[in-house]
């Protein structure tokens, strides 16, 4: 049997039974939510994928520091902020 896979935009799910653990795996961390059909693919289901992608994000970003494309900075909150390397990114459009 195919299991079909539903995409909307950019998230996608193997199929209902996994929306249906994302969607209680939501109502476990917000036992009081509610909300409407659009607002749970929108807001609930973003949430989730958003929260399992931030490690991949997180290990993305140490990447392209490491590469010197982007370079870090500390605001006056003591927040680490994240922009281009204009320097690398002129040597590269050189090459």
């Amino acid at each position: 049997m195919h299991k079909s896979s539903i995409v909307k935009g950019d998230l996608c799910f193997p199929d209902k039974s996994q929306i249906a653990r994302e969607i209680l795996a939501y109502l476990a961390d917000h036992p009081d939510a509610e909300d409407t059909l659009d607002g749970i693919v929108q807001w609930w289901l973003l949430e989730r994928k958003i929260k399992y992608q931030k490690s991949l994000v997180k290990e993305a970003i140490a990447e392209l520091i490491d590469q010197k494309l982007i370079l870090t900075w500390k605001d006056p909150v003591s927040r680490i902020l994240y922009r281009a390397n204009h320097e690398k990114a002129e040597h590269r459009r050189r090459i």
